[in-house]
C-alpha cells in the first residue's frame, strides 16, 4: 500500500495504511492567514485598486509589415506636347515698368532707370563710410586724451600700442575706402543729371568737364560743387530752364559741410609740417575733426541722394498698381499662321 487516501468502501483507517502527515505551514502561509483573519478595513466596492507595474506592449514581428515598392524613376521625355496649341495659361510677355519691347529704342537701358538700383547702392556705402569716419575720429580723441595723460603720470604700454594700432588701421581703412563713396557719388550724379534732362527735354545746363571740374579738382570744386548740386536740384523739381537756381536748406546744408570738410583737411595736411610737440598735439584734433566732418558730409550726401532719386523716379505702390497697358507704340508685328491646323480648336 501507498500512502494516500483510503480505498473507497473500506473502513479508516484500513489494515496497512497510514494516513500522510502534511508538512509544517511555513512563515509566509501563516502571514496570509493571519492577514486574511483580520476584518476588512473597507468596503468591498471601495476597495483600492492595486494595478500592476508591468505594461505590456505589442509589436509586430520584423517582416510583418509589407516592404515599400521602389518604383524606378521614368526617364525624361522632354517638355509636354499637345497636338492644338493650349486654351489655358498666362499670357507670352512680361510686365516691366516702365515697359520694354525687345528689338525697339525702348529695349536700351534709361538713364531714369539706373537711377533708383545706383541710388541704393551709394546711400549704403556712403552710410557705411560715415561709420568708418566715426570710428577713426574717437580713435584720435582716444590718443588726444592719452596725451592729456602723459603729461602727469606714465602710461601703460599695451594702451599705448593697441591705441596706436587702432589710430592707424582706422585711418587707413577711412582714408582707402574713401574713394569707393566718391566714385560712387560722381556716377550717380552723372546719371541722375542726364535723367533729369530726358525728363524735362533740354539739354544739361553744363558740359561733363565742367562738372568733373566743379567737383574734383581742390579749390575750384569750393564754389562750383553748390552750383552744380544746385543746378541739379532746380532739373529734378522741373522749374523752368530761364529761372535762376535757388538752393533749398538742405543743399545749402550740404554745400556748408563740404565746405568744412575741404578746409579742415588743407589745414590738417599744412599742420603736419611742423615738428614741435604742441602742432603734433594741434594735428591729432584737426584729424578727429576732419573725421567727424566726413562722416557728417556723407551722410547729409545720402540724404541728398535719395531725395532727389525719390522726385526723379518715384516708386509708388498705389501707382504701380493702377498702371495699365493702352497702346504699344514701335512693336513688331507678331508672326501669323497662314493656314489653321485641321485638329485646332477655334
Amino acid at each position: 500500500m501507498h500512502p494516500g487516501q483510503p480505498p473507497a468502501g473500506q473502513p479508516y483507517p484500513p489494515p496497512g495504511y497510514w494516513p500522510r502527515q502534511a508538512p509544517p505551514p511555513s512563515a509566509q502561509q501563516l502571514q496570509g492567514r493571519t492577514l486574511a483573519a483580520q476584518p476588512e478595513p473597507y468596503p468591498y466596492h471601495r476597495r483600492p485598486v492595486h494595478r500592476p507595474k508591468l505594461r505590456w506592449v505589442a509589436t509586430p514581428p520584423p517582416g510583418a509589415w509589407p516592404r515599400r515598392r521602389v518604383v524606378a524613376p521614368e526617364p525624361y521625355l522632354g517638355p509636354p506636347s499637345y497636338p492644338v496649341p493650349p486654351r489655358w495659361g498666362f499670357p507670352n510677355l512680361v510686365w516691366r515698368r516702365p515697359t520694354t519691347v525687345p528689338g525697339t529704342a525702348s529695349d536700351e537701358t534709361r538713364p531714369i532707370d539706373r537711377v533708383p538700383v545706383l541710388s541704393r547702392s551709394v546711400v549704403a556705402v556712403l552710410f557705411a563710410f560715415a561709420v568708418l569716419a566715426a570710428a577713426a575720429a574717437g580713435a584720435e580723441i582716444w590718443r588726444y586724451v592719452l596725451l592729456i595723460q602723459g603729461r602727469d603720470s606714465a602710461l601703460s604700454r599695451s594702451v599705448v600700442a593697441f591705441s596706436d594700432g587702432f589710430v592707424l588701421t582706422a585711418g587707413l581703412l577711412a582714408s582707402t575706402l574713401a574713394l569707393l563713396p566718391a566714385g560712387l557719388s560722381l556716377w550717380w550724379l552723372l546719371v541722375a543729371r542726364q535723367a533729369a534732362a530726358d525728363v524735362s527735354g533740354d539739354d544739361p545746363p553744363r558740359p561733363v568737364w565742367q562738372v568733373l571740374v566743379g567737383v574734383l579738382v581742390p579749390v575750384a570744386n569750393l564754389p562750383l560743387a553748390l552750383s552744380v548740386v544746385g543746378e541739379l536740384e532746380h532739373a529734378v523739381l522741373g522749374r523752368s530752364r530761364d529761372a535762376r537756381p535757388k538752393p533749398s536748406r538742405q543743399v545749402l546744408g550740404w554745400w556748408g559741410a563740404w565746405l568744412l570738410n575741404w578746409i579742415l583737411l588743407g589745414v590738417s595736411i599744412f599742420w603736419r609740417f611742423r615738428d614741435d610737440v604742441q602742432s603734433m598735439a594741434d594735428s591729432v584734433v584737426l584729424v578727429a575733426l576732419t573725421d567727424l566732418s566726413a562722416a557728417a558730409l556723407a551722410v547729409l550726401t545720402a540724404l541728398v541722394v535719395r531725395r532727389f532719386s525719390a522726385l526723379l523716379a518715384p516708386s509708388d505702390v498705389r501707382d504701380v498698381r493702377e498702371m495699365r497697358v493702352l497702346k504699344v507704340k514701335g512693336a513688331p508685328e507678331p508672326e501669323l499662321r497662314t493656314s489653321r491646323p485641321a485638329g485646332a480648336a477655334r
